[in-house]
């Protein structure tokens, strides 16, 4: 095949040149030169052609070969500056110029001293008051300025809350809402200008062992307020804490990463490769063996965040979508000891709206919800937190504790019929 390529050229070879030397009244070098122009091109075009076509041991470069082939020939520096630029390093551009500090100032109580009080005339234990600051992270959700953070980094009690931007620039903040169960609070800060801003992204898809990104301000190291950033997976999804009964806050659908959090971080996002909110880092978990990071982190999903600011935005705080027809008390050990109730954890009937999903469910005054779908009260927090899983037009499996027996029922949700 190489032979029969061979002596193809030469043949052709052979008419371009006679054809050239008909072309006498030329000038020699023009002659020449395009004689040689020509060939070259020619040659070029009939030995690609031929070879490619007649003999399969020889193959001509495609183009992401010949680009790849120029990628190799850059200079060795160019080529570092381009393999840096990755998904994390864009992630962090997007995400990182609305990523906030805050800096709030409680006023606490420590202790008591005396004081003369005329009205008494003599001395008097008054409580002592001190101002004390904690640090946090955040950040904005649009361009008017609103903050997302926990509610145990900023809530109603500050006396000052100050955000700080990653330029240097400092601004005062209020608490437009806060929300203790899911420990979420929402801030605006007051200033006429136009804030960078994240975007949310959707927590129903994150995936198992995708990058994941916590962005903060760790034990409020650095007075810049440029977040840093510590990078790992999305470990687990769902994740539910058994509430503690002295612990206010119920953590559940929790995602689980292994990028490190520590003390300041909390209130700031978890991003994912493309720049996007997933979740707002709030706790570790370090079980019991140091304060610091041990891999286990958890954060709010980005889709109940949302749902709750809504409400925050508008109302200052969280709302059922229906009305259960019902108040309760949590049972506690003077309760049992007044009423002769028998001692267990569980939301006490006090009072029943006749017009209200309870009542015509057969519950009444008196009785004790041991559990609402299949999860055992701990707390009045956590059946709050039980209730936010249902919808108004859900039906609510219900278990209950009357005179010595158990009883099922199931409540189905509506709003309040008006009286």
């Amino acid at each position: 095949m190489v032979k029969q390529s061979v002596l193809s050229i030469a043949v052709i070879l052979s008419v371009l040149v006679a054809g050239c030397l008909e072309k006498k009244n030329h000038s020699r070098s023009s002659s020449n030169a395009q004689v040689t122009e020509a060939l070259g091109a020619s040659i070029s075009t009939i030995i690609g052609d031929s070879m490619s076509a007649s003999d399969p041991d020889v193959t001509i470069p495609d183009k992401s070969q010949q680009q790849q082939a120029r990628i190799e020939t850059q200079d060795p520096n160019t080529q570092i500056t381009t393999s840096r630029r990755t998904a994390i390093t864009r992630a962090v551009e997007k995400v990182s110029p609305a990523v906030v500090s805050i800096t709030v100032t409680e006023m606490v109580q420590g202790g008591r001293r005396l004081q003369f009080s005329e009205y008494y005339n003599r001395f008097v234990p008054v409580p002592i008051e001190r101002e004390v600051s904690s640090m946090g992270s955040g950040f904005i959700i649009n361009s008017d300025g609103l903050v997302v953070t926990n509610q145990h980094v900023a809530n109603r009690h500050a006396k000052r809350v100050v955000v700080s931007m990653p330029d240097g620039s400092q601004y005062e903040a209020k608490v437009l809402g806060e929300d203790e169960l899911a420990d979420l609070a929402l801030l605006k800060i007051d200033a006429q200008r136009n804030f960078p801003s994240v975007k949310f992204g959707d927590s129903d898809s994150v995936l198992v062992g995708e990058w994941s990104l916590a962005v903060g301000n760790p034990f409020g190291l650095f007075e810049s307020a440029k977040p840093s950033v510590t990078v790992g997976v999305v470990s687990a999804v769902n994740r539910d804490f058994r509430p503690n009964p002295q612990e206010p806050r119920v953590y559940m659908d929790m995602i689980q990463t292994d990028a490190a959090i520590n003390r300041g971080n909390s209130g700031g996002p978890l991003v994912d490769s493309e720049g996007k909110v997933i979740g707002v880092n709030t706790f570790i978990f370090t079980g019991g063996t140091s304060g610091g990071n041990v891999g286990l982190g958890f954060a709010i999903p980005s889709n109940r965040v949302q749902k709750i600011l809504k409400q925050l935005s508008t109302e200052g705080e969280v709302t059922l979508p229906y009305d259960p027809g019902f108040n309760t008390v949590e049972m506690t050990r003077q309760l049992v000891l007044k009423y002769n109730l028998p001692a267990t954890r569980g939301l006490l009937v006090n009072s029943v709206n006749k017009d209200g999903p309870a009542f015509e469910a057969g519950i009444i005054p008196g009785d004790i919800i041991l559990k609402i779908g299949e999860e055992r009260i701990q707390s009045k927090m956590h059946a709050q937190a039980l209730f936010r899983e249902y919808q108004e037009g859900d039906s609510m499996r219900v278990e209950l504790f009357r005179k010595g027996d158990r009883y099922e029922t199931k409540m189905y949700l509506r709003k309040k019929v008006k009286e």
